[in-house]
């Protein structure tokens, strides 16, 4: 095999991919609908040739393999053109795990929440010790300044989400991850799209175990009840599969204690020994228990876990100040589920103690745009000083009975005493923000999209 074409080659997983496939010494080319830098001319540099729009005259006669990403669908030229031509196609994880995963030490974070930060915390730990790991992450740590990459070390950290594959391979995509190490932080509802309820979930865990060798390990949260059955089950069906559970409570194998709060990180001991981090928040520490977990597991000893945390810098969109402007903090987070949301509005009350947070939400998600989660994202947002909505742009062919209703949202907001806005537009959003805010007020932004430029209009507007 010689040459790879990729679909959808300027997603920050498939271009890492490419990338590497590239340096393999493969001739890679690619299509994508939107082609614009920093990916495209980081592909460019690697030498890879990139065609904007799909068509199926880009698909070159010569190649061997067609990589196809998770955001390509039927109907889509190319797509059709590989399925009537009969050409060799794989998914994204598929190709991961022919060339890069076997052989190799994989370690799988997975859960509802928490992923990219335990991902990047992990490989940043490694990174920072010389162990040159090979990672893959759905977000981008400040250190790292890239979501994925492939080495020649024997060390590989994959951020393993429970999504499926791809439109012809409906599994979860830490299925073809090799695991070795996983790391679950917490199993909740969510992808409506594609799972019916928590126990369909939860199978596709109790799924992933069934491959993870007796020289591996799983940490599971011993305080999420979902966690405890995959537990469980796993206890029952798997006895060669050690599971150690991770938490705060004191059925947990390892004990997270002594937390303490700061304007600035936190600190924890993990048995018996203290870590900081400069994160603030429960839920951060609990990602960086788990990340001390698996990599005390790699061989990392306690004073070079506490020097890794030390110069870890965060990762993009997570708790991230974007600006503040006549001493008010305008900051951009991922949440939008809604245990996220409450983590988010907590993490910023033990940052600003005297503070007022205004919680900004676009509902955006294939589960969020839905009434799945109706009343619980009115009690998570209720939890902020006030709530601000934007309209949904996009219900992506839900029935009316199906969508979240920003009526009753709003609603159900204001009966908690908490004053909700929703507005007509992004614009209107930030006109009505910008009217009513006082300094040291917070602006926690939400939204796993763009939310219309939200932050630098908000940003401009607090200017002017």
């Amino acid at each position: 095999m010689k040459h790879v074409h990729f679909l959808g080659i300027c997603g920050t997983a498939m271009g890492a991919v490419a990338s590497a496939m590239a340096r393999k010494g493969y001739v890679v080319t690619g299509t994508d609908a939107n082609v614009y830098p920093p990916m495209s001319t980081f592909l460019e540099s690697e030498g890879i040739r990139i065609f904007q729009g799909y068509k199926p005259e880009n698909i070159p006669d010569e190649a061997d393999l067609i990589v196809i990403g998770n955001a390509m669908s039927r109907g889509n030229a190319e797509v059709e053109a590989v399925l009537e031509r009969n050409l060799r196609y794989k998914s994204l994880p598929e190709t991961m795990k022919e060339y890069f995963l076997w052989g190799k030490h994989n370690y799988v974070v997975t859960g509802t929440h928490g992923k990219t930060t335990t991902t990047s915390m992990l490989t940043w730990l490694m990174e920072a010790n010389e162990m040159n790991p090979s990672f893959m992450i759905g977000g981008i740590a400040r250190n790292l300044g890239r979501g994925g990459r492939f080495t020649d070390s024997d060390y590989c950290v994959l951020e393993g989400d429970e999504y499926d594959t791809s439109f012809f391979d409906k599994r979860s995509k830490f299925l073809h991850y090799l695991p070795e190490v996983v790391i679950i932080n917490n199993i909740e509802m969510d992808h409506v799209d594609i799972y019916a309820n928590v126990e369909e979930i939860k199978l596709s865990f109790k799924r992933m175990l069934r491959v993870v060798p007796r020289n591996g390990i799983v940490f599971i949260n011993a305080d999420c009840p979902n966690c405890c059955d995959v537990r469980a089950y796993a206890a029952n069906e798997l006895r060669m599969v050690k599971m150690v559970s991770v938490g705060m409570g004191e059925e947990a194998d390892i004990r997270i204690t002594d937390i303490e709060h700061r304007m600035d990180g936190c600190s924890f001991t993990l048995e018996g020994e203290c870590y900081s981090i400069p994160m603030i928040g429960d839920f951060n520490v609990r990602n960086a228990a788990m990340a001390t977990c698996a990599a005390r597991f790699a061989g990392l000893t306690p004073d070079q876990i506490r020097a890794g945390f030390q110069s870890f810098e965060g990762v993009a969109r997570r708790q991230e100040v974007r600006g503040t402007v006549n001493s008010v903090t305008v900051v951009d987070d991922f949440a939008h589920h809604p245990t996220a949301i409450r983590q988010a509005v907590e993490g910023l009350r033990q940052r600003f103690p005297k503070s007022r947070v205004w919680a900004l939400f676009d509902p955006r998600s294939n589960t969020s745009i839905t009434n799945t989660f109706q009343h619980e994202l009115a009690d998570a947002l209720a939890t902020a000083d006030f709530a601000v909505l934007p309209p949904v742009e996009n219900y992506k062919k839900l029935l009316p009975e199906e969508r979240l209703d920003l009526q009753l949202l709003h609603d159900e907001i204001a009966a908690q005493e908490t004053p909700c806005y929703v507005g007509s537009s992004v614009d209107d959003v930030v006109a009505h923000v910008v009217t009513h805010v006082h300094p040291g007020d917070v602006l926690l932004v939400m939204s796993n999209g763009g939310f219309g430029g939200i932050h630098n209009k908000l940003l401009i507007g607090l200017a002017q």
